[in-house]
């Protein structure tokens, strides 16, 4: 419980910034399965956008909190139907928030108005640690914190749980999009059950057949059973989307307003050199 505490406890801004450190400095003093240029130029751009939604989040942040703290005070949601351990039912909230952001995610690529904000974190053709960052911010604020509130209303999830749930997806998206090489035996074992590399990178295939796949973010349980599970070697993989595969369209202010604008696939697109096998 004390570490617990003391884990909640930590800024989120130098944890994340902690995580970042760690994972794009691994990135530059190991082999990487794939090569690309201008890393810091793809670092920076990919900041503004966790500044954008930090910044933003002072106000949003406050309006979710408040609004799972009503619905706690009132006792709505499952959880508070039966009586369960603390740590039981700390378990089966961060189950909850999964799943329950399993199937936003596979909304967000289903219908039009959410997979306008949702392919900006598709758009990054050369993926690493900093993609971890490449979010619309409205898509995070007003699709995923929506289902957090989701969440709360239906099991009865609380603050301590979401913020554990946080802190445990932090670090697994920091471990999926990083451009290093992880063991094979990974997916055999742990992939059974989570979330791994080489699963998420299938979700940031270019061709859509395999980027509408493998939705979930720790559990890839919610895959495996609701079929949309894949994978392939990652030899084959291509990142990006095709309609964002140009030097222009992969800027900061282009993302940002590529939500509103019509997005064509520029001709004579060639797949960019950077997704070459390193």
């Amino acid at each position: 419980m004390e570490f617990l505490n003391w884990l909640l406890n930590i800024d989120p801004n130098l944890f994340i910034g902690g995580l970042l450190v760690l994972f794009f400095t691994l990135e530059q003093i190991s082999k990487s399965p794939f090569s690309f240029k201008k890393r810091g130029k793809h670092l920076i751009n990919n900041l503004l956008f966790q500044i954008c939604l930090t910044l933003l989040n002072i106000f949003f942040v406050a309006v979710q909190i408040q609004c799972i703290e009503w619905l706690n005070s009132k006792e709505i949601g499952l959880l508070y139907l039966v009586e369960l351990p603390f740590a039981a039912q700390l378990i089966l909230s961060i189950i909850f928030y999964d799943i329950t952001t399993y199937w936003i995610h596979r909304a967000s690529h289903k219908f039009p108005v959410l997979w306008r904000l949702h392919r900006v974190h598709h758009s990054d053709t050369t993926m690493d640690s900093s993609t971890t960052f490449r979010f619309h911010p409205l898509d995070l604020i007003l699709v995923y914190q929506t289902g957090n509130i989701i969440t709360a209303a239906v099991f009865g999830t609380d603050l301590t749980s979401m913020a554990l749930y946080y802190v445990i997806l932090y670090v697994i998206f920091f471990f999926v999009h990083a451009n290093l090489n992880y063991p094979q035996w990974l997916n055999n074992t742990l992939g059974l059950v989570f979330v791994m590399p080489d699963h998420h990178r299938v979700h940031h295939h270019q061709e859509q057949r395999y980027t509408d796949s493998n939705f979930a973010d720790i559990f890839i349980l919610w895959d495996r059973l609701f079929g949309t599970y894949q994978i392939i070697p990652t030899s084959e993989m291509v990142y990006g989307l095709k309609e964002f595969d140009t030097d222009e369209r992969q800027g900061f202010k282009y993302l940002m307003k590529s939500p509103f604008i019509t997005v064509n696939t520029p001709e004579n697109t060639v797949t960019a050199s950077n997704n070459n096998t390193g």
